[in-house]
C-alpha cells in the first residue's frame, strides 16, 4: 500500500480533507443470546472518538465517527467463525460505499482479536471492506488485557491506511510515517519502554498501531493523522472531495 499511495500522491491531485467524518454501520452478530447492548456500542464509539481525537494522549488525527445505523443478526455460524464466512456475512450485511465503515462484531479468539481491510483493497473487493472485532474486546468486555475498545481502534487504523509501527522492522521505510520510530518487533504486555532499533527514537510502545495491552495504548502521532487523511483522499473520496462533506 505504501508504494501504491506514493504513486497516487505523485500522479494525482490529492488534497487531504481537514477533517474526516466517518459514518459507522455497526453489525451485531450473535448465536441467539444478545451479548452486546446499545450502551456497549456507544462506549465503543466513544473510545474511537477519544483515541482518534487525541483525548487519551498524542495527536488529534482529525477523524470523527458517528453511528449511521445498526443491524442485529442471529447466526451462530457467522458468530463463531466470522472470518471463515466473511464473504457471505459481508455480502448480506454491508451498507454504504467507500466512505462508510462497516464494523462487524462477533466472536473470534485470543489469537485474532480483530481484522481490518486496507483502503486500497476497496477498488477490487468492495464487499469485503470493513472491520471485524471480537465482542469481548469492547469497553468493559471480558477479554483480559484487551477490554478498553482499542482492538477496534487498531483495526480501524488499518482501514484508514495505517500500518503496524513495527512494519519492516528496523529497515526503511518502516511503517512509512516519519514520526513513528522504527521497532524490530511488536510490543508485548505493558513495558515502560523499549528500544530495538539503532536508528533514533525509542519504540512507540504506546501507539495504537503496536500490540501492547489496552491499558498501555494511548496515542497516534501527527504523521499518522496526515497519512490517514492522505489515504482517505486517495482511496475513499469521490470526485476529489469527500462524499461526507457535500
Amino acid at each position: 500500500m505504501m508504494a501504491d499511495l506514493e504513486l497516487r500522491t505523485r500522479l494525482m491531485r490529492i488534497v487531504p480533507p481537514p477533517v474526516i467524518n466517518v459514518p459507522l454501520w455497526v453489525h451485531l452478530i450473535d448465536d441467539g443470546s444478545r451479548r452486546v447492548t446499545k450502551q456497549a456500542v456507544q462506549a465503543q464509539v466513544d473510545a474511537l472518538n477519544n483515541a482518534y481525537g487525541g483525548r487519551l494522549g498524542g495527536a488529534d488525527t482529525r477523524v470523527r465517527f458517528r453511528v449511521a445505523g445498526m443491524t442485529n443478526t442471529g447466526n451462530a455460524t457467522w458468530f463463531r467463525d466470522p472470518l471463515g464466512h466473511e464473504q457471505a456475512m459481508k455480502q448480506a450485511l454491508r451498507r454504504g460505499g467507500a466512505t462508510a465503515l462497516n464494523l462487524y462484531i462477533a466472536e473470534l479468539n485470543e489469537v485474532v482479536l480483530g481484522y481490518g481491510t486496507y483502503p486500497y483493497w476497496y477498488r477490487t473487493s468492495p464487499v469485503l471492506d470493513g472491520v471485524v472485532i471480537d465482542w469481548r474486546s469492547m469497553p468493559g468486555g471480558t477479554m483480559r488485557t484487551f477490554d478498553r475498545g482499542f482492538t477496534a481502534v487498531h483495526e480501524i487504523g488499518h482501514w484508514l491506511g495505517l500500518m503496524h509501527t513495527f512494519e519492516n522492522g528496523c529497515a526503511e521505510p518502516g511503517d512509512g510515517v516519519a514520526d513513528t520510530p522504527p521497532e524490530a518487533h511488536p510490543t508485548e504486555g505493558c513495558p515502560e519502554g523499549k528500544d530495538t532499533c539503532p536508528l533514533p527514537g525509542k519504540d512507540p510502545v504506546r501507539n495504537f498501531m503496536d500490540y501492547a495491552h489496552d491499558r498501555c495504548m494511548s496515542e497516534f502521532t501527527a504523521g499518522q493523522g496526515a497519512r490517514i487523511r492522505t489515504a482517505w483522499a486517495a482511496y475513499r473520496m469521490s470526485d476529489g472531495r469527500s462524499t461526507l462533506n457535500r
